[in-house]
């Protein structure tokens, strides 16, 4: 039941809010002076509170003072005569909920008490997503075993504790926004937004109001005032992807608020300040930019104060089967299809291709596959064209038999593996425990084949 606290020195309206708020379902303390007030909410804690403003020793504004110094969440709801409006209105301003006018409608101060608990939990639940989403980017639960992903896990752990600005650098495809959001919630802004903007996505006219808003009547179709993402990211994390696409002009802009920590919306002349973490990112070379003239140097100092590179597939191949793994159970729970895991000779594809693409390279490749595959296992025969065609996987091989007719690279796959599977018997006098050894397959997938292809 939600607990509330009506405070009142007149005791009549004590038992009828008392009386009508406990009809409707909630718990209800009362207090007839500020001082009861403080200390019942110090020890019971209510989630919203019904108090009069004009009361002896303490008042209603000090009440609600001392009461928000203990717990700023708390929605306080005042009540006032007609001629306090003007201080009732001051009150909100300081922090409370609301106010009604006595003598009050019934209907009003349920409707207020009602919002005031939706609030609440709504806080509550938002709280929630945060713990929860804090707890879905900790460090420790990244999937890796490679040395150099641990120690990029242990600078970022380093570089979540402070306040600088961060520059990630890395190729596309290797989670340079996992390592940014990584960085948001493991920092004390965990709580607080986090916004991203991809600036390679919106057109260059479009970025400066996107960045810093607008004010009504800026610019053509510009009907309202639009706060910006810095104004979004306030108190939090304002990621930026993509920055060495950002215009000369915008780079101005972009190297003041982070001196300043200070900008104008478009079309307006008010300063606002900008309590925001920012993070960029670039699979470009910055440098290189710098050089050629398209990218501010000052800009470049002022962004790369600590620089987090991310680290290629190809560089940490032990990570290949772990992640592979995990996709492959992913997608086979998401799509309903039963498979228990790669053949050798899949698995022996994935770790000989290079993955330009990188971890998002890897992750396409087994939705691809799960989706494409007929049977338990995962076969070469399902992953994508140019994986098998990388990993040489038949170089010095008989070809496949093609008698002219066009056919499916998956067709010729099944073919040419079939024909593998029967000379390989041949040679080993039908002995499947010799053949598995020199396929390098389990016998159990020997077996399988075999079944599949009618082998004899």
């Amino acid at each position: 039941m939600p607990t509330m606290l009506v405070v009142d020195d007149d005791e009549g309206i004590r038992r009828f809010l008392s009386a009508m708020l406990t009809k409707q379902g909630f718990g209800v303390l009362t207090a007839d002076n500020g001082f009861d007030a403080v200390e019942i909410f110090r020890a019971e804690r209510p989630a919203v509170i019904l108090m009069d403003i004009r009361m002896p020793g303490m008042s209603g504004l000090k009440a609600m003072s001392a009461i928000h110094n203990l717990d700023r969440s708390t929605a306080v709801i005042l009540m006032t005569a007609y001629a306090e409006v003007e201080t009732a209105v001051q009150a909100i301003k300081d922090g409370a909920f609301d106010y009604i006018i006595k003598p009050f409608d019934i209907a009003e101060v349920l409707l207020l008490v009602k919002r005031a608990f939706e609030l609440r939990r709504m806080r509550e639940d938002i709280s929630v997503l945060h713990r929860e989403l804090s707890e879905s980017f900790r460090l420790d639960r990244i999937l890796t075993n490679s040395p150099k992903m641990i120690e990029l896990c242990q600078t970022i752990t380093k570089v979540a504790k402070s306040t600088a600005t961060v520059l990630v650098c890395g190729e596309s495809g290797t989670g340079k926004e996992l390592v940014a959001t990584a960085i948001h919630y493991n920092s004390a802004r965990a709580d607080k937004p986090f916004v991203k903007v991809n600036c390679a996505a919106i057109p260059d006219s479009l970025l400066e109001s996107e960045f810093f808003g607008h004010e009504k009547g800026a610019f053509t179709g510009a009907l309202a005032r639009r706060r910006g993402r810095f104004e979004q990211a306030c108190g939090g994390t304002l990621f930026l992807d993509e920055i060495g696409d950002i215009s000369p002009s915008l780079q101005v802009k972009l190297l003041r608020v982070l001196q300043e920590r200070e900008f104008e919306r478009v079309g307006g002349g008010d300063v606002v300040r900008a309590d925001v973490r920012v993070i960029v990112a670039t699979n470009k070379n910055l440098e290189e930019l710098v050089r050629q003239g398209t990218f501010r140097q000052d800009l470049y100092f002022r962004l790369n104060v600590v620089t987090i590179k991310t680290i290629a597939l190809r560089e940490r191949p032990e990570d290949v089967r772990l992640l592979a793994g995990y996709f492959l159970q992913k997608f086979a729970a998401e799509n309903c299809i039963e498979i228990t895991g790669f053949d050798e000779a899949a698995m022996d594809c994935l770790l000989r291709h290079d993955w330009p693409g990188n971890i998002r390279e890897l992750r396409n490749a087994v939705e691809r596959a799960v989706v494409m595959s007929t049977g338990r296992e995962i076969g070469p025969e399902d992953l994508p064209e140019q994986i098998l065609h990388s990993a040489g996987e038949f170089e010095g091989l008989p070809r496949p038999p093609f008698d002219g007719a066009v056919r499916s690279l998956r067709d010729l796959v099944h073919r040419y593996e079939a024909q593998v599977i029967t000379e390989s018997l041949a040679r080993n006098d039908g002995n499947r425990v010799k053949t598995a050894h020199d396929l390098q397959i389990s016998r159990r997938s020997l077996l399988y084949k075999i079944q599949e292809h009618g082998i004899g």
